[in-house]
């Protein structure tokens, strides 16, 4: 597997990413012959053109809060020597970033950043498009500050990259795995979660990408990128990243009734993301 992709000069804020990557043959026509052509490109954006795009448009006066049109733009992977593209889908995406924030803050403090006339509008475009497009969903889901627990279950340590800085390139930390992997990780962890623990927040989290991964076609990418992550910590902390091997141990220990040993595992991962989250609140 590889990724084709160049690299953007300007840094812009630390969220971490979870993408499906679908084999052209997934997409109807002509969208299908519009990512082949897409793929064959020798000058591919990546996450940071993607963030400082939507990044600008809310600088703009006044702020777009959802972009217009729809993104042509996609990530490109190989799996097995098969192309396949995660489309951006940036518009359905702002709409559905919206939604959350309205649960997150209270209106006096969104309207500073997104008037809420831009907001109405914003809500009323995207249930007129809803009706057009009842099945629609994203190929990307995002986070800031952290990496959720659930996301690691999908992955093994043994699909962890790692790359370091150098004078040209940019650190890396990401994992990737054929679709069938994803699934057959998430549905053991789900069986041990539900054998051994109250159900709670993970299990209805691992129920929710699980929905998500089966909208997708079987034979897809799945890829956990800590994207701008990687430039909040110290070249140390991400060489000794573990996570997903802490997560896959936590659950071994669960199915072998070692419950002093998930929670010693739970406690390393824990640790390691507050400290991750508390850089969000230091100069």
């Amino acid at each position: 597997m590889r990724c084709m992709s160049v690299v953007s000069s300007v840094l812009v804020p630390y969220t971490s990413y979870l993408r499906v990557y679908e084999p052209l043959a997934a997409f109807a026509e002509p969208e299908r012959s519009h990512w082949a052509r897409y793929a064959r490109r020798g000058d591919l954006p990546t996450a940071q053109d993607e963030l400082r795009r939507s990044l600008a448009d809310l600088t703009s006066t006044p702020p777009v809060g959802v972009p217009v049109h729809e993104s042509g733009d996609a990530f490109v992977a190989e799996l097995d020597g098969v192309v396949c593209v995660c489309p951006w889908r940036t518009r359905l995406r702002g709409w559905l970033a919206l939604e959350e924030l309205e649960g997150m803050f209270p209106a006096n403090v969104l309207d500073l950043v997104l008037p809420a006339v831009v907001r109405g509008q914003a809500a009323a475009d995207h249930q007129r498009w809803q009706r057009r497009h009842p099945d629609a969903r994203p190929w990307i889901r995002t986070t800031v500050w952290q990496v959720p627990v659930r996301w690691f279950v999908l992955f093994g340590d043994e699909e962890r990259e790692y790359r370091p800085a150098d004078e040209e390139e940019r650190p890396v930390l990401r994992y990737r795995t054929p679709m069938v992997e994803a699934r057959r990780r998430l549905a053991r962890a789900l069986r041990t979660l539900r054998e051994n623990v109250p159900e709670g927040l993970l299990t209805e989290g691992l129920v929710d990408v699980g929905r998500w991964l089966e909208e997708f076609h079987p034979h897809s990418l799945v890829e956990l990128d800590y994207g701008g992550l990687v430039h909040a910590l110290p070249a140390e902390r991400l060489a000794g990243d573990r996570s997903a091997a802490d997560v896959a141990e936590g659950l071994t220990a669960l199915r072998a009734g070692d419950e002093g040993g998930a929670a010693e595992a739970y406690a390393r991962l824990a640790e390691r993301w507050r400290a991750v989250r508390d850089r969000q609140f230091t100069n």
